[in-house]
């Protein structure tokens, strides 16, 4: 089932997410429901927070990725068959160089700022059936963890960018605030009267 993706301003968003325990109440259904809005906005990445829950859990599929020309083969195979969902992840490590690339969120349409990140990380987390697991990505796929994680921190890549570059944004994060974005997926914005 598709369900609004919370805009940019609602509270949920800036909350610390709470572990879950497996009897968390339909976990599956959640899930299932995640990977639903998460494809119908075309994204490759989406967190509880995003859709009202201020739950340590995400989903991410790379796969819109790997058809990208700028990549290697290498690369492209990688991101090709990676889609995993994240329980209660702790981030161990992050490591390696800094590396820029331009940033997009379904929670905040139309705004798209470079973002620094490393480009390895070590993350403790459980899958979907709650086996632990501890595992090193890197590149694409461990940028894409870090954003997804960020939001379960209550983060947004918006906190990463310099003040200018938040300056320059702050009508069209605004705009996302009341409800004047138009993206072509379902919405639940923070100051939109009558919702």
């Amino acid at each position: 089932m598709i369900i609004p993706i919370y805009g940019y301003g609602e509270p949920v968003l800036r909350k610390v997410g709470e572990e879950i325990s497996p009897d968390y109440p339909n976990l599956k259904e959640v899930i299932a429901n995640m990977y639903d809005t998460m494809y119908n906005a075309y994204g490759v990445g989406l967190a509880a927070p995003q859709v009202g829950l201020p739950i340590r859990l995400f989903v991410i599929d790379t796969e819109p990725f790997s058809e990208s020309d700028d990549l290697s083969k290498e690369e492209q195979e990688q991101l090709k068959g990676f889609k995993k969902t994240f329980i209660n992840a702790k981030m161990l490590k992050e490591e390696g160089e800094e590396w820029g690339f331009n940033e997009g969120c379904l929670s905040i349409p139309d705004v798209r700022e470079d973002v620094y990140r490393h480009e390895r990380i070590t993350i403790e987390y459980y899958d979907e059936d709650f086996n632990k697991k501890t595992d090193v990505f890197d590149g694409l796929i461990a940028r894409v963890i870090q954003h997804e994680y960020d939001h379960i921190e209550g983060i947004l890549f918006t906190d990463k960018i310099s003040m200018l570059k938040k300056t320059l944004i702050k009508k069209k994060l605004q705009n996302i605030m009341d409800g004047k974005a138009r993206p072509d997926y379902k919405m639940k914005f923070a100051n939109k009267k009558g919702r």
